[in-house]
């Protein structure tokens, strides 16, 4: 008396509590309870699993008594006859859909525990979980792979366009930086063969100037020898008539005239100072690109910096290179080679300036001036005062030590004004001087009264001065050998180190 007809499709079980649908389909009541249940949760029409026709509303369950009759009857049968019950129908269901614990069809999806169960699991063990159909849970899953499909495609989209675009732009750069390196080479090329023509049409500028000097100062001397010769002359015809008889030299001595020129310069003009300022001025200009500007520029751009600034390092010689500036051997290269020993110039010093310490120490006086001697070389009006020794080629460093930022430093010719009242007698006020001013706020610094703001710590207690003559640049090194800044320029005199002192500071020349 077994049969399918008395299994629930659902749960492919003998009905348990039969009740038949409108449609005319029967299932377990707890199957088709929990199948519709889980279709609302899920938003979905209430259908037959079987016929899927719809209801609307949700039909009444009641059991169907004429079936559960017969499922009994069916249920005593086989236990009598000691049959072996077909519970399920194995061969409708793939292995891998069926529940290891029940032998029933994964129909259920459990998002609490993230895995399909049956419907048994289902009502016993994820009875308070949220549950939606496996084919709800499958549609919803393809939603969302469908719109991670579309993102990926996308994705692909927007790189298959960026390699495009990086490939053309590779192929742009490669051209540009082609342009660029042709660029920079002819650029450099261009400007070291102006400076090369420029040079040589200088040099022999200065040779055609050296020969005609030298040839208007050879006919001077020409001249000169030739008077002299003459001169001779006349004191030899003189020392032979001192020789003659009394009535011949009387007669003699009529004839002796002595030679009458012109007067002639001992002067060798070679103005070429003056006739080379606007070209001297032009190549400081140019140092101080090339030198500092430039210097920094590719510092910058190739990252040097990193480690800190060649130019804030030794040896000195990597700080203002010039083509006129010797090589040393590696044991004198740094600013100790050049280290020299200076004392002040007590002729030159104001009276409000004392010195002291063998002239190495000048402090400026809070009190009355002191009592001091005219001299053409003093500075009446200024507070300043010169050293005592002069530089006319060479290199040369020293240090000073400021008690407060109140001061200038820098060096002067021997012309410097020294009797005027205001500030054209202050070093670097004038075109005679270039100096550094120390001040509380900035640094500055000062050429022709002309004044540049220098980048730096303001407190400087310790100043380093680095004299390059024949390269023509005076370079400050504040307090650690920091560079602080270098004036380029084309010197053409003596040069002397000049210090001005305001109240209450000293300066004190540091030895070598």
């Amino acid at each position: 008396m077994e049969s399918s007809n008395l299994s629930c499709v659902i749960c492919f079980e003998r009905f348990n509590v039969p009740v038949t649908i409108p449609c005319g389909h029967t299932f377990c009541l707890n199957c088709i309870t929990v199948h519709w249940d889980t279709k609302a949760e899920g938003g979905l029409d209430i259908q037959c699993p079987i016929c899927n026709e719809t209801f609307n509303p949700r039909p009444i369950l009641k059991r169907n008594v004429s079936l559960s009759l017969l499922t009994e009857t069916a249920a005593h049968c086989v236990e009598t006859r000691g049959a072996i019950p077909v519970s399920r129908q194995s061969n409708t269901v793939p292995p891998e859909a069926v529940c290891d614990r029940h032998t029933k069809p994964l129909v259920i999806y459990c998002t609490n525990d993230n895995k399909c169960v049956c419907y048994e699991c289902a009502i016993r063990e994820c009875d308070k979980h949220d549950k939606v159909l496996v084919e709800v849970e499958r549609e919803k899953r393809e939603e969302g792979l469908r719109r991670k499909s579309g993102e990926v495609e996308k994705h692909m989209e927007d790189t298959e366009k960026s390699i495009t675009e990086l490939t053309e732009n590779i192929a742009k750069s490669k051209v540009s930086l082609q342009q660029t390196s042709l660029w920079m080479n002819a650029k450099f090329a261009q400007l070291v063969k102006v400076l090369a023509e420029k040079q040589e049409c200088m040099m022999n500028f200065i040779e055609q100037e050296r020969q005609t000097a030298l040839t208007q100062a050879e006919a001077q001397l020409a001249t000169l020898e030739d008077r002299a010769q003459r001169l001779r002359e006349t004191q030899g015809q003189i020392a032979a008539l001192n020789a003659m008889p009394d009535i011949q030299f009387i007669q003699e001595s009529r004839f002796v005239e002595v030679p009458q020129m012109k007067e002639t310069s001992v002067n060798v003009n070679t103005n070429l100072q003056d006739k080379l300022s606007a070209v001297t001025e032009v190549l400081s200009r140019i140092s101080k690109l090339v030198l500092e500007d430039l210097e920094k520029a590719i510092n910058a751009t190739v990252g040097q910096d990193k480690q800190g600034s060649p130019q804030d390092k030794r040896p000195v010689l990597a700080v203002v290179p010039s083509p006129a500036t010797p090589c040393y051997p590696a044991a004198k290269e740094g600013l100790s080679a050049f280290h020299c020993a200076l004392t002040f110039d007590p002729r030159t010093a104001n009276a409000n300036l004392q010195l002291s310490q063998g002239n190495r120490r000048a402090e400026h006086l809070t009190s009355a001036p002191r009592p001091v001697h005219a001299h053409e070389a003093r500075f009446d009006t200024t507070w300043q005062v010169l050293c005592f020794q002069g530089f006319t080629h060479g290199q040369h460093y020293w240090e000073v030590e400021v008690s407060k930022p109140w001061a200038y430093l820098g060096v002067t010719y021997q012309g410097i004004p020294r009797k005027e009242k205001g500030k054209r007698c202050m070093v670097g006020m004038n075109e005679l001087s270039w100096s550094l001013q120390l001040d509380e706020r900035q640094l500055s610094a000062w050429h022709n009264g002309r004044k540049e703001a220098v980048a730096g710590q303001p407190q400087q207690h310790r100043i380093g001065m680095l004299l390059d003559y024949e390269a023509g640049t005076l370079t400050y090194y504040g307090d650690g050998q920091a560079r602080l800044h270098a004036f380029h320029c084309a010197f053409s005199q003596e040069l002397f180190p000049a210090c001005w002192i305001g109240e209450g500071v000293s300066v004190t020349l540091c030895p070598p």
